[in-house]
């Protein structure tokens, strides 16, 4: 199995040429991008053939993709993408009761027509706030699923923990709705206090073992990205995730 590396992980270790280098010579063989990275797709796309690299997944603004989508495919393009995906919406924007959860599904979903159309696959990407409950005791997730039947879901494990909610149902209901998913783990109690809880995978308290099974028997996943989101040592990071990774 090829592991990724989700790029944002490594935002506060530049300059990008250096990580690039590291993640190969770690053995990483994709990375996913996000829209720090896309300045200059050509020389981005230059790294990483010299670093032995590609780029199958990439994160994209709801914004580029409902109003510039001919800009994020040049960019998918140039880069080797297969599959776009939307990480997010931010907190002002987020709908408040179930009619504007499917609501927003409804626009994933035009985005996810109109990805299809130019050749590309077109996921979600989810964080914790999808799992709370809204007044109805519903839950914004499963109104972007129902709403947007042909968008792939792209699995963060982790968020799914923050946000309150156990994987395992998900991945049983879903699994073939789950193109990628973010490996990401939850530190101990005490640790990681200068990582956001984080902690390298497979040194924290996600089940990972166990996960992998189930993404194996039950989802069509083809990407696992390793991603944490504020480490203190970006080597550190990459070198143990992957071993763990591997031992899995």
């Amino acid at each position: 199995m090829n592991w990724s590396f989700q790029l944002y992980s490594a935002r506060n270790f530049q300059p990008w040429d250096k990580v690039l280098k590291m993640l190969g010579e770690q053995g990483y063989k994709q990375v996913e991008g996000f829209g720090g990275v896309y300045d200059d797709p050509a020389a981005l796309r230059a790294e990483l053939d010299k670093n032995g690299l590609t780029m199958p997944t990439g994160h994209f603004s709801l914004d580029m993709l409902e109003n510039d989508f001919g800009g994020a495919q040049k960019i998918a393009e140039t880069l080797g993408m297969k599959i776009v995906i939307c990480p997010h919406i931010a907190a002002d924007l987020r709908p408040a009761d179930a009619a504007g959860w499917r609501g927003f599904g409804e626009r994933l979903a035009k985005v996810g027509e109109t990805a299809k159309a130019a050749g590309y696959e077109f996921a979600w990407h989810n964080h914790d706030f999808e799992f709370q409950p809204l007044a109805d005791g519903s839950v914004p997730q499963d109104h972007i699923l129902s709403a947007a039947p042909d968008v792939g879901w792209e699995m963060d494990v982790a968020w799914v923990i923050r946000g309150g909610a156990d994987p395992m149902p998900w991945i049983d209901r879903h699994g073939r709705r789950i193109v990628a998913v973010h490996v990401k783990d939850i530190a101990k109690p005490g640790e990681g206090l200068d990582e956001d809880g984080w902690s390298d995978v497979g040194h924290g308290t996600v089940d990972w073992a166990g996960l992998m099974k189930a993404f194996g028997t039950k989802t069509a996943a083809r990407y696992y990205v390793m991603e944490q989101d504020n480490p203190n040592d970006i080597e550190r990071f990459a070198r143990r995730s992957l071993a763990s990774a591997q031992a899995l």
